[in-house]
């Protein structure tokens, strides 16, 4: 699932659906019909530094605004 969701993230960065920083907000309208907690969780989750020590994808820019980290993993 998570590959999914980043590839929707990266597929519509490079299509200009969305722009970086993006919000919470953004990435809902750009990638419409995932599950709806994806939308809430996702960023921060997957944001540099974050506790967990998940994968990091995302950096944080201000509260609530991200940019994907480059170069994008899982080879995309």
């Amino acid at each position: 699932m998570r590959h999914r969701i980043y590839r929707s993230i990266v597929h519509a960065v490079r299509l200009g659906l969305l722009i970086e920083p993006f919000s919470e907000p953004d990435f809902r309208l750009a990638c419409p019909g995932l599950p709806e907690g994806t939308y809430k969780a996702f960023l921060h989750k997957h944001a540099a530094g974050n506790p967990g020590g998940n994968s990091e994808l995302f950096k944080r820019i201000q509260p609530g605004k991200f940019r994907c980290i480059r170069t994008f993993k899982y080879g995309l």
